[in-house]
């Protein structure tokens, strides 16, 4: 299983690169690269613009700078090592182990071309894992004009993980919240931070 975190996004509603916000005195970028490495042993960083260097991850220049997450995940999909990549957005700060480690466990069993979860607006897949069998749909899909990741799943079989499969490691209903906003980095800050109440 190989790692991926796509750090590519215009952070225009943020203001500011998200990637480099910090919780807890860690980085966005920073905690994502640790999230993976904990679950797959490596991590490769997606991106489109120079962000500073983390030890044991390795960065790559996304091969669509500016066409948005799909262009990560063709990108990562074509230099992945492994049949399966975990992919994940820098700005997840939700995220746990064993919620990843749940999702390898489906997808290692899957037989499907990626596995992706469901919540109740609709799939999560920037919080997937995608199959090698996925590279030249995906690819294709970007190179015929698709800019959304979900479109381009009409080219691909999916397995859905249903909320009821992962409500379970997000009590409070935030696994797959992002940072979009002032606001959502307030928020996260109060419930990540050391020193907040469990």
């Amino acid at each position: 299983m190989s790692g991926f975190v796509l750090a590519g996004g215009k952070s225009s509603r943020m203001g500011r690169d998200k990637a480099r916000l910090e919780i807890g005195g860690v980085s966005l970028i920073g905690r994502a690269v640790g999230l993976l490495q904990s679950v797959t042993g490596n991590s490769v960083i997606i991106s489109s613009s120079p962000l500073p260097e983390l030890s044991g991850s390795r960065m790559v220049a996304d091969d669509f700078p500016g066409w948005g997450p799909l262009g990560g995940i063709a990108t990562a999909l074509r230099i992945s090592e492994t049949d399966w990549s975990l992919v994940i957005a820098c700005d997840l700060p939700y995220l746990t182990k064993a919620w990843l480690d749940f999702l390898i466990e489906r997808a290692l069993k899957s037989g499907a071309d990626a596995v992706v979860p469901m919540n109740r607006k609709g799939p999560e897949p920037l919080c997937a894992v995608y199959h090698r069998n996925a590279q030249q749909r995906i690819l294709a899909a970007v190179e015929g004009g698709v800019h959304k990741v979900t479109e381009s799943f009409d080219r691909l079989s999916v397995e859905y993980l249903e909320p009821e499969e992962w409500k379970g490691f997000a009590s409070e209903g935030l696994l797959f919240k992002n940072i979009n906003s002032p606001a959502d980095y307030e928020e996260a800050k109060k419930q990540l931070s050391p020193h907040s109440n469990p």
